[in-house]
């Protein structure tokens, strides 16, 4: 069988149909420095735990202070209490644990037989060749992470006929202030640049940690997966949290003539794709928030 990968996952990467290929680009499992250089996805930041033990355990471990990330390779689900996704650090190269800690799940790659295939509507897509139980992490959206001068260059540089695979990832911190994170696979990246959006996803995005403050990309089945589905997320990460606003609605509604079409086909969709237009506001009026 044929691997998109090129050897580089856990697993070979299927392609469908056999004699097609989508347009080349370079594979990598990993983030990878952009040409900015203003982030360094592989820097070795945090420091490790000093668990003696073959699987840290929460109340000993520094890693889990948050409390447990994981139940048997499945993102423990958020408590009814919690509004927000929490943030999830692994154990990293650092920490004295071993490679069977419970607590090392994104790092360890692609686990899962999947398969990048042709869409009668949306291009290239993924599905899975088995089936995927709820929580379990699937594939990593990884790509060259930029700045955000180098992704605002990158997308305005883009015609209508582009496909656009830079996302923008904003977390909101207890003080207030916004962390955003710039992934582009366009040239460089992974099987997560073939994910299609749903406005009904099957997979939620979670932004973990492992060696620093640059976060991988992490994709988490929202549901049991049966397999041969194709696996999908919201690009606007809307899965786990408020609902879309009046404001942001108005702005949405300004937008449509710049905006694609989506062709997911659930009963509750929105008939174009998610639109982020901060990278198109000027340096000096884009805050980098969310409305």
């Amino acid at each position: 069988m044929a691997d998109l990968s090129g050897g580089l996952e856990p697993v070979a990467v299927g392609l469908w149909p056999p004699g097609e290929a989508p347009p080349a680009f370079q594979y990598s499992p990993d983030n990878v420095a952009g040409p900015d250089g203003d982030i360094d996805p592989t820097e070795i930041s945090f420091p490790g735990c000093s668990c003696l033990t073959s699987s840290c355990m929460v109340h000993t471990c520094s890693c889990l202070r948050l409390g447990e990330n994981y139940n048997s390779l499945c993102l423990r689900p958020t408590g009814e209490e919690e509004e927000y996704t929490r943030p999830v650090f692994e154990c990293n190269a650092m920490c004295q644990c071993g490679e069977s800690c419970q607590n090392r799940v994104v790092q360890r790659g692609l686990q899962l037989r999947l398969e990048v295939f042709k869409t009668e509507k949306k291009g290239w897509g993924l599905r899975t060749l088995e089936f995927i139980a709820k929580g379990r992490f699937v594939c990593e959206y990884a790509g060259e992470v930029l700045g955000f001068n180098e992704a605002r260059r990158r997308i305005q540089a883009q015609t209508s006929k582009d496909s656009n695979y830079i996302i923008v990832v904003r977390e909101h911190l207890h003080n207030g202030q916004i962390m955003e994170t710039f992934v582009d696979p366009t040239c460089i990246g992974n099987i997560g640049r073939f994910l299609n959006h749903s406005c009904e996803p099957n997979l939620f995005m979670v932004p973990v940690r492992v060696d620093s403050m640059v976060p991988k990309l992490a994709l988490f089945a929202a549901t049991d997966i049966s397999a041969g589905e194709e696996l999908s997320y919201d690009y606007s990460g809307r899965f786990h949290n408020l609902p879309i606003t009046n404001r942001e609605q108005k702005y949405l509604e300004e937008e449509n003539r710049l905006r694609k079409p989506c062709y997911c086909g659930s009963p509750t969709c929105a008939s174009f794709l998610p639109w982020d237009s901060s990278l198109f506001s000027a340096p000096d009026t884009c805050s980098g928030s969310s409305p």
